[in-house]
């Protein structure tokens, strides 16, 4: 609270007084401690952001060939390369014809819109999931279970990431960031082979080879 002090001379001739206003800001300790524990109280904290990782089976009886072989009619290799370029391929690679080598980018009209495309039955099941945990038809508990079987089904793209020494970190997360987006469950970082980028660079040549010859 506020206090005045009247530090005027009642003797002198002045009629004049000097106030000393001092101000008290002890209430303020207790009132910050409240405002600190409503805060505390209140705030909701950031939960933990997890990986959903597809792990290998642990039967005996497949071999560790079997267990890294992708389905060529679903898998989905990315190529990153320098400048902001985006090259993939579909299945096994074709080194002998570069046509089989199809550029794209990172906008939501380039890799999102082609991944889902090709993951559309994922998508719209867990899209169907979303609108159940709003409706409370289930629980949360329920709706994280249901959607790491549906990115895990059979049935479902596997993306293989090969970036390029020329390609930047944010390429790269970039093209991680399209996996969630998309509901990709299963997908690889792994090295790029030197093959991957003789056929980016036979791409590129060829490409503006038929360019000037069009011209």
């Amino acid at each position: 609270m506020a206090e005045i002090q009247d530090s005027g001379n009642k003797k002198g001739k002045s009629k004049q007084k000097k106030m000393t206003v001092r101000v008290d800001f002890t209430p303020m300790v207790d009132m910050n401690m409240l405002l600190i524990t409503f805060f505390m109280l209140c705030t909701t904290l950031s939960k933990p952001q997890t990986m959903e990782i597809s792990m290998p089976s642990n039967d005996k009886n497949i071999t560790e060939e079997m267990q890294s072989k992708v389905k060529a009619s679903q898998a989905i290799t990315l190529l990153l390369g320098g400048e902001d370029k985006l090259y993939y391929y579909d299945g096994e690679p074709n080194y002998t014809d570069y046509t089989s080598l199809k550029e794209t980018s990172y906008t939501a009209d380039g890799l999102r819109a082609m991944l889902l495309q090709r993951n559309r039955a994922a998508v719209n099941e867990v899209n169907r999931l979303k609108q159940q945990k709003l409706d409370l038809k289930i629980s949360e508990e329920e709706y994280s279970k249901q959607v790491s079987e549906i990115k895990s089904g059979k049935d479902t793209p596997t993306v293989i990431i090969k970036a390029t020494d020329d390609a930047s970190y944010k390429n790269l997360i970039d093209a991680l960031d399209e996996m969630q987006i998309c509901n990709i469950g299963k997908y690889v970082i792994t090295d790029i082979a030197e093959a991957d980028e003789f056929l980016m660079k036979n791409y590129e040549t060829k490409g503006e080879l038929s360019q000037n010859i069009a011209e």
